[in-house]
């Protein structure tokens, strides 16, 4: 018998990071691919499918047998019934995917939301691994949580869980995109960590890199801004240890590229913000930019083991 492989692609903004997953969670192959947003919604599925159907044959002419598909897209996403709800990254609004993969490929498919298909994959394979209880938190352009029990997400009542980007820990503060004032986003996000500096010192396009690598230097106004994103980041997580109550707190996305320039100073000021909960542990995440394509091939074999049941 071939060897079973999973169609994974996880599909970002501007580039989807695709791969054909073991059942094991190991990558066997991956490439990445444009999503072509710019062409619109409707193409972005049309390419999205294409790039599946392309990875199914690819497996075949390796002796492999894809076995399901599974896509993680951003956005608000009804997981249930498989369809991309909303995404002001890519367009979509109320687009089927899940039943139109599955069409055209022939396969049973799997729809997740990027950052809670990443938690899955940190919590099962990655930096929560042997833990119950996980919260995988992705700082990156944006805020987004997933929660992570028994190796399940918790999507919600509407697909929506885990927007904590938009805790407010600054009432009346920075302007957020959602239209709120002083929301964690618009604080500590590397996006905001860039802009603010950008605003305080002139230098246009500074990014958070900048301003973490100028903090190290012991630049003032860098170490003024990093401490003012750590200090946010911190009542965040604080706000999130208060609502979930887990064991680990996982740390991903680009800013958490950091390392210990990030992890040192926000367990510092969580360990001085908290009072009666119980510490979780605060740790950065293991899989980098795998753990989307890992977390919708283990979505995808959950749904194949439940439509098999």
């Amino acid at each position: 018998m071939s060897e079973p492989v999973v169609v994974a692609l996880d599909v970002g903004g501007t580039g989807m990071k695709c791969a054909l997953v073991r059942p094991d969670g190991t990558v066997y192959h991956s490439e990445r691919h444009p999503t072509l947003a710019e062409r619109g919604p409707e193409a972005v599925t049309a390419n999205i499918i294409d790039v599946a159907a392309g990875l199914a044959d690819r497996a075949r002419a390796d002796g492999l047998e894809p076995v399901a598909v599974g896509v993680a897209v951003p956005g608000v996403v009804d997981e249930e019934n498989g369809v991309a709800v909303w995404s002001s990254n890519v367009g979509f609004r109320d687009v089927p995917l899940r039943a139109l993969l599955s069409e055209k490929l022939g396969l049973p498919a799997a729809l997740g939301h990027d950052v809670r298909v990443g938690g899955i994959a940190e919590a099962r394979l990655g930096a929560g691994r042997g833990q119950r209880h996980v919260l995988f938190v992705a700082i990156g352009t944006g805020i987004a949580a997933a929660f992570v029990l028994d190796g399940a997400g918790y999507a919600g009542a509407h697909g929506a869980a885990g927007e904590v980007g938009h805790i407010i820990v600054r009432p009346g503060g920075t302007p957020c995109a959602c239209g709120g004032k002083g929301c964690l986003e618009a604080i500590a996000s590397a996006r905001a960590i860039g802009r603010r500096y950008a605003e305080l010192s002139g230098i246009s396009g500074a990014t958070a890199l900048d301003v973490v690598t100028r903090a190290g230097e012991g630049e003032p106004l860098a170490e003024t801004v990093w401490n003012e994103a750590v200090d946010a980041l911190a009542d965040g997580l604080v706000t999130c240890q208060g609502l979930y109550d887990v064991s680990v707190l996982v740390l991903g996305g680009g800013l958490a590229e950091a390392g210990d320039a990030l992890l040192t100073p926000v367990k510092t000021a969580f360990e001085q913000k908290i009072t009666f909960h119980r510490r979780p542990e605060i740790v950065r995440a293991e899989l980098g930019d795998t753990a989307g394509c890992r977390g919708a091939a283990l979505l995808a074999l959950d749904h194949l083991k439940e439509t098999q049941a």
